[in-house]
């Protein structure tokens, strides 16, 4: 089942963030085949890095659990407490994603 999970930064970890995002880029590589939707969320200017917000596909909430505790970001402190619940798509997709950057 797909699990959306929004997980929002503590304030001041704007430079934790970047030194961590490449152990993090490489932990969502490993599951990638359980990815929706990955990415940042940002402030409206568009730039300023808030939180990220995922769509992936586990068994059971205690497996995103089990994943969360070990993604580099949640170790280090990046991010606050999970928001975590089950996503069912009732729409047809209309508009895909932006490309990748």
């Amino acid at each position: 089942m797909i699990f959306a999970i929004l997980l929002m930064d503590r304030p001041g970890t704007a430079q934790l963030r970047v030194e961590v995002r490449p152990e993090h880029r490489a932990y969502l590589a490993q599951q990638a085949e359980r990815m929706a939707f990955a990415g940042p969320l940002t402030s409206e200017d568009g730039k300023t890095v808030v939180g990220s917000l995922l769509g992936m596909d586990f068994p059971s909430r205690a497996d995103v659990d089990t994943w969360l505790k070990d993604e580099p970001f949640t170790k280090a402190g990046v991010y606050e407490k999970p928001i975590i619940h089950v996503f069912n798509n009732m729409w047809e997709q209309k508009v895909g994603f932006p490309p990748v950057k």
